[in-house]
């Protein structure tokens, strides 16, 4: 995919004029607690050599738009580009408006780390907002750390990892995994469960610790099965399934082999809806459900922080906000939400940081909170995760997921938990 550099302009341009329609107390609503920043001379706040003018500054956008990858990654760079659009429409990140680069992934991880590379060597950008799998993030590490670039991660991961050069925006395994596995043995009365995954590291490192949680609480994995990212054919696994009766099917496949695993689990005459088994799955968001259909995946549960359906202040101006500039039909996921927090979380950082400077922002990062988040009140931990609630959704016929079961309180991220290492 040929690179390309938009400004804020070609993407007012290019949306109908999106932000000039903007309202003041829409874009009021979605400011940090935080004060306004005059422009500071480029020198004082650029001293690391990074693309960025007295009037612009240049970040990455690194997600995959082809291969098997693109039906979850989409979302996230609509994400990225509405917050983009959003802090320009505000007068952007001390004073200068963002451009993004965007590169595409190509659901191949070896050229994730090839155009991270690009971003952080040749454009020189300030920040990068991508990757969704643990395998794309695998890859690319290595060079941020190399080069000293910043990257934030939005999707829900397996944990087992920390790097100051990294964000975690979406939830880790304690946040997801354990809190999930505790609610369907709590409210459905699970005993046994049959793991399946798409091959790669997140779903072999997140059953290795769901099964971990399920043995340490007695109960029994009847099954463990994996198939290659973009596999089709899963009525043998089916089957097994079938004959070994599990009261969970722990569902971890992910882009577009979902869409055939969730046609022939319901063409195989196992109905969802009867909970007999309960499909417990951590992979399948919004975005996954529009390829799949609503009437395959009906009466599914997902275990996520983020649902397109909370009801909240924030979450309503934000699925406004992009409904209008990606249009009315498009749904919004767990990990598309995350990616929003993003480029947020950058300004912030920059902002209390008075610099772009990648260190600065390391050091500036911890106590970040975003009380504007759609998902709700979020703050960047030590560890450079964030606290999050876990949420339980049930897959509704309309495509939706109707929330069930939340956290009281937001969950500390512990990205290497003890017992599960």
């Amino acid at each position: 995919m040929q690179t390309s550099t938009h400004s804020h302009r070609t993407e007012r341009r290019s949306r109908g004029g999106l932000l000039h329609k903007l309202s003041l107390a829409s874009a009021s609503a979605l400011l940090f607690s935080s004060v306004s920043f005059a422009a500071p001379a480029t020198e004082e706040v650029n001293t690391t050599g990074l693309a960025v003018t007295d009037d612009t500054v240049k970040v990455g956008i690194l997600h995959s738009t082809t291969g098997t990858m693109a039906i979850s990654e989409t979302g996230s760079v609509q994400a990225e580009k509405l917050a983009i659009a959003q802090i320009n429409a505000m007068g952007g990140v001390l004073g200068r408006k963002i451009e993004y680069i965007q590169e595409d992934g190509a659901s191949d991880w070896p050229t994730f780390a090839e155009k991270s590379r690009k971003l952080l060597v040749n454009d020189k950008v300030a920040a990068v907002f991508g990757c969704w799998t643990s395998a794309s993030r695998k890859a690319v590490l290595p060079v941020f750390e190399q080069y000293n670039g910043m990257l934030y991660y939005p999707t829900f991961y397996e944990g087992l990892e920390q790097s100051p050069n990294v964000i975690y925006t979406g939830q880790e395994a304690t946040q997801q995994i354990l809190s999930g596995i505790d609610w369907v043995v709590k409210e459905k009365g699970a005993k046994s469960f049959f793991l399946l995954g798409s091959d790669y590291i997140w779903p072999r490192t997140s059953n290795k610790i769901a099964r971990k949680h399920i043995e340490k609480l007695g109960l029994k994995v009847v099954g463990e099965e994996y198939y290659p990212l973009g596999h089709t054919q899963f009525n043998s696994v089916i089957n097994k399934i079938k004959l070994k009766k599990p009261d969970v099917i722990y569902a971890i496949v992910v882009g577009g082999s979902n869409v055939a695993f969730y046609k022939q689990l319901k063409a195989a005459g196992i109905d969802m809806t009867k909970e007999k088994p309960v499909l417990l799955t951590i992979s399948v968001t919004e975005d996954e459900i529009l390829g799949i259909g609503g009437d395959n995946i009906d009466g599914a549960y997902a275990a996520m922080k983020y649902f397109q359906s909370l009801d909240n202040p924030n979450n309503k101006e934000f699925v406004a906000a992009f409904k209008e500039m990606w249009g009315d039909d498009i749904v919004i996921g767990d990990v598309t939400q995350a990616a929003y927090l993003g480029p947020w979380l950058w300004k912030a950082a920059v902002e209390k940081a008075g610099s772009f400077d990648i260190d600065k922002i390391k050091a500036a990062s911890p106590g970040i909170e975003l009380t504007t988040a759609p998902e709700g009140y979020v703050r960047i931990h030590e560890n450079h995760h964030l606290w999050s609630k876990t949420r339980i959704g049930h897959a509704q016929k309309d495509g939706q997921y109707e929330v069930v079961y939340e956290t009281e309180e937001l969950m500390e991220p512990d990205p290497f938990p003890e017992g599960y290492q």
